[in-house]
């Protein structure tokens, strides 16, 4: 199926690794237009290699998205680079987990603020770009999609603060998409479970030091709990995501879609 995606300028924040390296990857292979976004400029050069190992193009920018400053001046940049925005991925941001017998509010306030407050920015800044064009007389259709987490749906006790932001950013989904669905902007969200990432392996590893148990155990008690027996692989978010942002979706908007392999079967 042709995701008549080429040619199409994508800004991919959390780029560098990961599901939003799925991301890249895929946009480009599809003959998109990539720019990714990392604080880590490490990352960024792992990820120009295997762009290039690949013989993909992309474009990368350094920049912490924590503050709107940061974001405002990472959009500028970008849409220099790349031209006018057709698709924002939103990937970048994590918050950390804690047990509950060390939770503290200041963890739910940087929660909000790791994950909640650049995906608030970024999307304000997308959407500015899109009213610009719009304004020029452009009516192409223009898509958003956040990968969120499943953490926002159902409550997990050592992920309550992180689970608080992504909640968060279901309802800020649900509410931008309603509002601009009428400007031909479409805005949908992903929220992955278990995903064959850094992450993940981090939260493996904080889960196996509460129980005491090893991170082998852990994974296995993970996999028999999933109906599908498996983590996803990051590759497998990043068809669910280009296929929103994509025309062949042009009809979707305000969803979320969950990939937790049914672990959370709902109406």
């Amino acid at each position: 199926m042709d995701l008549h995606l080429s040619g199409k300028r994508v800004v991919i924040t959390g780029g560098s690794k990961g599901i939003g390296l799925a991301c890249a990857l895929a946009f480009a292979a599809e003959g998109a237009r990539v720019a990714i976004v990392s604080r880590d400029r490490a990352n960024l050069e792992a990820a120009e290699a295997e762009f290039a190992r690949r013989r993909l193009q992309v474009i990368t920018h350094a920049q912490d998205l924590a503050s709107a400053e940061g974001c405002a001046s990472t959009m500028a940049v970008l849409e220099e680079a790349l031209g006018p925005l057709d698709i924002l991925i939103n990937c970048a941001g994590a918050a950390k987990k804690h047990s509950i017998d060390t939770l503290e509010p200041a963890h739910f306030h940087a929660a909000l603020a790791a994950k909640f407050t650049p995906y608030l920015n970024m999307q304000h800044e997308a959407l500015q770009c899109f009213r610009r064009q719009r304004a020029a007389g452009s009516r192409e259709d223009k898509a958003i999609v956040n990968i969120i987490g499943i953490g926002g749906r159902h409550v997990m006790a050592n992920h309550l603060a992180g689970g608080l932001a992504n909640a968060a950013l279901l309802f800020l989904n649900a509410g931008l998409a309603n509002a601009h669905a009428s400007n031909a902007i479409r805005i949908n969200a992903i929220n992955p479970g278990l995903t064959l990432t850094e992450r993940t392996e981090n939260t493996l590893a904080f889960e196996a030091g509460l129980g005491g148990s090893t991170v082998q155990e852990v994974l296995k008690a993970k996999e028999a709990a999933l109906p599908i027996g498996r983590l996803a692989k990051p590759e497998e978010i990043a068809d669910v995501a280009l296929f929103l942002a994509s025309p062949r979706a042009s009809y979707v908007t305000g969803a979320v879609i969950d990939m937790d392999g049914g672990l959370h079967p709902s109406l």
